[in-house]
């Protein structure tokens, strides 16, 4: 079975901890425009749709990738505490499709291929699995709130590389059914864990999240 994918890139104009980030400067671009070149460069993806409520990023859309479709998000699902599963739900209703990823502004870092592999991924493995989302091995000695050690045991120090690897869900890729997304979900009920490379995984939520990315994007383009 061959996807053809719908890809949702949802921005607010406003971001609270590190202000006007999505169409900030990275390295010479605006934020969002590296994970939109990275999308429209996966032949599996037909469709890439951004959701915001920002004239900024509709402007620099319709000047640098007009084949990018543009709505607006409604007003009752503008506030910072809204799910983002309410405001998918909602753009899979504009563009009706078997299939759907999402990806943020926040990943500049996400290559066209990894993507890609994400979706080859998922459509050899459809006989066992339903969606997908993309994780970070962590291979560390990690503790509760309470102190508690999570995967380990503090008087059995082995090397970290021999721990039991624990996996966080890092935000870079969702890929999810129609039907999922319509039950306000953006997994199924047997995903694949799909892991990417740290240094590439890297997202941006806090003001030294955007310099250490700005520090990988240079050198990541001084060794290409």
């Amino acid at each position: 079975m061959t996807l053809s994918i719908v890809a949702f890139m949802p921005m607010r104009h406003n971001s609270e901890r590190v202000p006007g980030k999505n169409y900030r400067d990275f390295n010479g671009k605006p934020l969002f425009h590296h994970a939109i070149s990275a999308l429209l460069a996966v032949p599996q993806i037909k469709t890439v749709v951004i959701d915001t409520d920002s004239p900024t990023i509709v402007e620099q859309c319709a000047e640098h990738f007009p084949a990018v479709r543009c709505i607006d998000r409604p007003d009752h699902l503008l506030g910072g505490e809204t799910p983002m599963t309410d405001v998918l739900r909602h753009d899979a209703s504009q563009f009706p499709n078997p299939w759907y990823l999402q990806t943020h502004s926040t990943n500049p870092l996400l290559r066209p291929e990894t993507i890609g592999r994400a979706i080859a991924e998922l459509e050899h493995r459809l006989n066992e699995h339903d969606s997908l989302f993309s994780v970070t091995r962590l291979q560390t000695r990690l503790y509760d709130a309470k102190c508690n050690a999570v995967n380990h045991d503090p008087k059995v120090l082995l090397r970290t590389q021999d721990l039991p690897p624990i996996y966080e869900e890092n935000s870079n890729l969702y890929i999810f059914t129609a039907e999922q997304i319509a039950q306000g979900r953006r997994m199924g009920e047997t995903p694949i864990m799909f892991e990417i490379d740290p240094l590439e995984a890297v997202d941006i939520d806090e003001e030294h999240d955007f310099v250490i990315a700005e520090l990988l994007h240079q050198r990541m383009r001084s060794l290409s």
